[in-house]
């Protein structure tokens, strides 16, 4: 009786167990068709057919606002700054006074200078008096030649005097002049200048600078190869379309309203760099381009025809490898790899990999990989190109 109460609770044991598995494989088996559902949803993306067109493409470079010129406003004279009429950061215009310097030195030199110059004149016309008393007595032989020879070499010696003492005054003039220190050039002056009280040194202390604020350069530099590139296109020399006519975009993405021209160009290849430098002139009336700015110079170049455009966001890069998302068969997502030319604004022109048919994947491209199934919807290219219009 025992054995068989004891089989009984064996059995209700393992009806309890397979109960149990086969719940257990019931709901795993849900998960898994859940999950494969989940996997087989389409993912939702929006997507456009590439742009075919004639295309013009611009070249743009990194550049710098400098002054055209650079004034470095040095003393000539040395002395205590007396009298500063301009701040630091003002527009000056040329002959405009900036500093003066105390001259009372000075005018006491001038003085002492026109003393001596007026007794040499007195000397001289003594000399000179003599000079013609001598001739008389000599032409009546009442003296001896070589006296009236030495009285002549006198009035010539005391000629020289009287030229050097004038050179001295005209020197201390100048001098007393020079204390007033006033703008070579129309510009803005810095606001390192010195302030009254300093002393400064004749030729090597710097009052201050002064940068010229019309026109203005702006500085960039290309690679060799595009420079190879441009001297192509321009046979022989930069095209006009480099050489002329160039835009300026600021930082702010604004574009300057006056247009620039190539005014140097550097001497060869920067061995450090392997750049070339180039300065562009671009007229400044108000002002508004000031040194030390940021910019980038927008040139015209060629005509691309037939270019197939993409906009730049749809491209990915992994290990300086690029590539978008195709719409392939079936609407999966097909990996294809691309060769990237030239920016058009937000789009890129596509050198190899794409053709005029093909659609790509713009928005979602970080939610998918090859084989995943789209729910597409269509954009326009321009809409494409400016995000916030999506």
């Amino acid at each position: 009786m025992k054995v068989e109460i004891k089989h009984r609770k064996v059995l209700y044991v393992g009806l309890i167990a397979v109960a149990l598995l086969g719940s257990f494989a019931v709901a795993r088996s849900g998960a898994l068709a859940k999950n494969q559902a989940a996997k087989t949803q389409p993912v939702t993306v929006k997507a456009m057919q590439v742009v075919n067109r004639d295309t013009p493409v611009n070249y743009e470079f990194v550049g710098k606002v400098q002054a055209k010129n650079e004034v470095k406003i040095m003393a000539k004279v040395s002395g205590n700054i007396v009298e500063k009429m301009v701040k630091g950061g003002d527009t000056v215009y040329k002959g405009q006074p900036l500093f003066r310097i105390d001259n009372k030195q000075y005018r006491s030199a001038i003085r002492s200078s026109q003393a001596a110059l007026n007794k040499s004149k007195a000397t001289l016309n003594n000399s000179q008096k003599d000079v013609a008393r001598y001739q008389d007595l000599a032409a009546k032989d009442a003296i001896a030649q070589q006296k009236l020879d030495a009285q002549v070499a006198q009035a010539e010696e005391d000629t020289a005097t009287v030229e050097a003492n004038l050179a001295n005054l005209r020197q201390a003039e100048e001098d007393e002049q020079d204390t007033l220190i006033v703008s070579p050039v129309d510009g803005r002056i810095d606001v390192n200048d010195l302030n009254v009280g300093d002393y400064v040194a004749a030729g090597s202390t710097t009052l201050a600078n002064v940068s010229t604020t019309d026109p203005v350069v702006v500085q960039f530099s290309m690679s060799e190869n595009e420079y190879i590139k441009f001297i192509q296109l321009g046979s022989g020399s930069l095209p006009a379309s480099l050489k002329d006519n160039l835009k300026l975009t600021l930082s702010d993405g604004s574009t300057y309203p006056l247009s620039g021209h190539i005014d140097q160009i550097d001497k060869g290849i920067s061995t450090t760099t392997g750049t070339i430098t180039l300065k562009a002139l671009f007229s400044n009336p108000q002002k508004f381009l000031v040194p030390g700015m940021f910019a980038r110079i927008v040139a015209a170049g060629e005509i691309r025809p037939n270019a197939i455009l993409i906009p730049e966001r749809a491209v990915k890069e992994l290990l300086d490898n690029t590539f978008v998302f195709v719409i392939g068969a079936d609407n999966k997502a097909e990996q294809r790899a691309v060769k990237l030319g030239d920016k058009v604004g937000n789009m890129v022109i596509v050198e190899d990999g794409l053709t005029a048919g093909d659609s790509i994947v713009v928005d979602g491209i970080d939610k998918i990989k090859t084989g995943t199934l789209l729910n597409v919807t269509m954009m326009e290219p321009d809409a494409s190109a400016n995000p916030a219009q999506q």
